[in-house]
């Protein structure tokens, strides 16, 4: 089996800047755009799938890869089928999007939500074109839309009315969406938790627990903001609590050891967490490209079927330089 090459993230002319890519209106059109320049990106590499071994054949539908056509089973048959590769497996992958009020920052043009719900729609047109079954589930405090995973005509549609509904309600409970899906899936899934993570997580090592013993695969994508990461403000400035509402006057010159120690506290428990159940953690900052997170999901897909008993956490545990994003400008 072919590994990913690891030099497809420095294909430039594939990568998007995430405020050119959120200036697009439509969520759909920006997860096509994601997934079809990470396409363009693969076409022009060695990498040209998920596995060489040939498997069966199945009928030619609208978008295939013209490569994979077998020509002379057409001149016999006057059809179209392509060529199955063993790693073309009906996945059923569950996204778990936290739509709570920490995740409307943003020092950037735009905020942590919307390139959380670009990425969980980024994956579930991904998905959708391998014919893999792909729900939903958004949470705040408590759990918002719930779309059990589908494979069939208008559900990726579905899912994307689910991504931009906004639920009422401000603080996030990592728990209970874990809960509910453990409670809800009894076949086995990949399930996408796709948050801040910026909540108590002292019940996230039991709850990720549970739903390993279930023999789920589980994957995590931190979004975060530039300035959370940084804390790179240079003005006295009046800091508003999203979630609580509470206002605090903060000196930067004086806060920010205290934050960004915190901080890495608060890193080293979730990491923590992860990585007693081999669960696979990115953290991604909103100023890098989504293009990046699609190739981690592929990668970390690659890594799971060639190594079903792997008890790593490679993604977690990257270098800080490599997650470092660029300085983002103040907040007012």
């Amino acid at each position: 089996m072919p590994a990913i090459p690891q030099n497809l993230n420095s294909k430039q002319p594939s990568r998007i800047d995430p405020e050119a890519l959120m200036r697009i209106k439509s969520l759909q059109l920006r997860a096509k755009v994601v997934v079809e320049g990470f396409y363009n990106g693969l076409h022009r590499s060695p990498f040209h799938g998920f596995s060489s071994q040939f498997s069966e054949y199945r009928q030619y539908v609208t978008g295939d890869d013209l490569r994979y056509v077998d020509w002379k089973l057409y001149a016999r048959s006057d059809r179209y089928y392509i060529k199955r590769f063993e790693d073309e497996t009906n996945l059923r992958c569950y996204l778990l999007v936290d739509r709570s009020k920490s995740m409307d920052f943003g020092s950037l043009s735009f905020k942590k939500s919307d390139y959380a719900i670009t990425l969980a729609a980024t994956l579930a047109y991904f998905l959708n074109r391998q014919r893999d079954a792909v729900g939903l589930l958004t949470f705040n405090d408590k759990i918002g839309e719930y779309i059990p995973a589908r494979y069939r005509t208008g559900h990726f549609h579905r899912l994307l009315v689910g991504l931009e509904t906004p639920l009422e309600g401000a603080s996030t409970n990592l728990v209970l969406p874990i809960q509910q899906v453990a409670q809800l899936t009894r076949r086995r899934s990949l399930i996408v938790l796709i948050s801040d993570l910026l909540a108590d997580p002292k019940d996230l090592d039991k709850s990720l627990g549970s739903l390993r013993s279930c023999g789920h695969d589980v994957v995590v994508f931190q979004i975060l903001d530039p300035a959370e990461l940084d804390f790179d403000f240079d003005d006295p400035s009046l800091f508003y609590d999203l979630e609580s509402g509470k206002k605090l006057y903060v000196d930067p010159s004086t806060a920010k050891q205290n934050y960004l120690e915190s901080m890495a506290e608060h890193e080293s428990t979730i990491k923590q967490a992860c990585e007693n159940h081999g669960i696979d953690r990115f953290r991604f900052p909103t100023d890098r490209p989504l293009e990046d997170a699609l190739f981690d999901f592929l990668q970390y897909r690659q890594n799971s079927k060639s190594s079903p008993q792997r008890k790593g956490n490679t993604a977690a545990g990257k270098s800080d330089s490599a997650l470092r994003p660029a300085k983002a400008g103040g907040v007012s």
